[in-house]
């Protein structure tokens, strides 16, 4: 169950999606202020955004807008974001944020509950190599996910760790029932996007909410198509979604999270799965 608040009404979330300006981190952060106070008029308990919202992510020009958008952690972006969730009251799950510490800089999610406290942070433990994160910024050695009595036990990753099997899994072994993904994901790539992710649901009995930057930046395209997944595997909401060289209206998407018989029966599957594993039966054959 989704902490206290997995009652008839359930947890309404609001997935804020947009095309984040590459090198503009404060008109993106007026961006992420925009956002979080709409999601708060909508009513909303928590809003999530998009990963690395602050710097834009345009493949020519990442490195430099991430090293120019990078503050450390607690900084003066966090102390933004945290009072505007002490402000209007609900979590903020802030996306990704360019982390500095020392000489590296980390791609970095953040969490602020509704009295404004910084409560999680997740560093990218997966770079995506293909677009050449792994030369921006050093990777996270731990997956995220903490307890709370509204919301339950909840994980936090970012983008590619979504992708590996083996992560939902180890969330789920933990018990989080909620798994907050924010993405720049790309528009090649929309197969997975589509099709893997209802799967990683239903398979771990999980909620899934998926949250990318959409549209067209000059070296490619942001899928968007932010969603709303259940435990069944039913996508229950999904945003607009970019074809190059488009770039879409941004979109507040909400969602409630309800329980029903089906999430219930699936999560329970889930468990029976987990329980009946033989991990000594999937190593390697050499």
């Amino acid at each position: 169950m989704i902490g206290t608040r997995a009652t008839a009404d359930g947890l309404l979330v609001a997935a804020a999606q947009w095309l984040a300006t590459p090198g503009d981190p404060a008109g993106n952060l007026d961006a992420a202020r925009h956002w979080i106070g709409a999601a708060a008029a909508a009513g909303a308990d928590l809003v999530v955004l998009p990963e690395l919202w602050p710097c834009g992510y345009d493949l020519a020009s990442l490195a430099s807008d991430a090293a120019a958008a990078a503050e450390p952690l607690p900084g003066r972006r966090t102390e933004v974001l945290g009072s505007l969730a002490l402000r209007y009251g609900l979590w903020v799950f802030a996306g990704s944020v360019p982390e500095r510490d020392g000489n590296l800089i980390y791609n970095t999610a953040v969490v602020f509950n509704r009295d404004g406290a910084l409560v999680a942070r997740h560093r990218k433990a997966h770079l995506y190599r293909p677009t050449g994160e792994d030369a921006v910024f050093a990777p996270g050695n731990r997956l995220t996910s903490f307890s709370d009595p509204e919301l339950g036990h909840v994980a936090v990753i970012v983008c590619f760790d979504g992708d590996f099997p083996e992560v939902g899994q180890a969330l789920a072994a933990r018990g989080a029932e909620l798994v907050i993904l924010p993405s720049a994901y790309e528009w090649e790539t929309r197969a997975y996007w589509d099709r893997y992710y209802p799967g990683a649901a239903l398979a771990n009995g999980q909620w899934w909410v998926l949250v990318n930057q959409c549209g067209t930046t000059a070296s490619g395209t942001l899928l968007g198509a932010s969603k709303v997944i259940s435990p069944a595997g039913q996508v229950l909401a999904e945003a607009r979604r970019a074809a190059p060289p488009a770039t879409p209206e941004p979109e507040l998407l909400l969602c409630r999270l309800t329980e029903t018989d089906e999430t219930i029966q699936a999560r329970a599957f889930a468990q029976l799965m987990r329980g009946q594993r033989r991990a000594g039966l999937y190593g390697s054959d050499a």
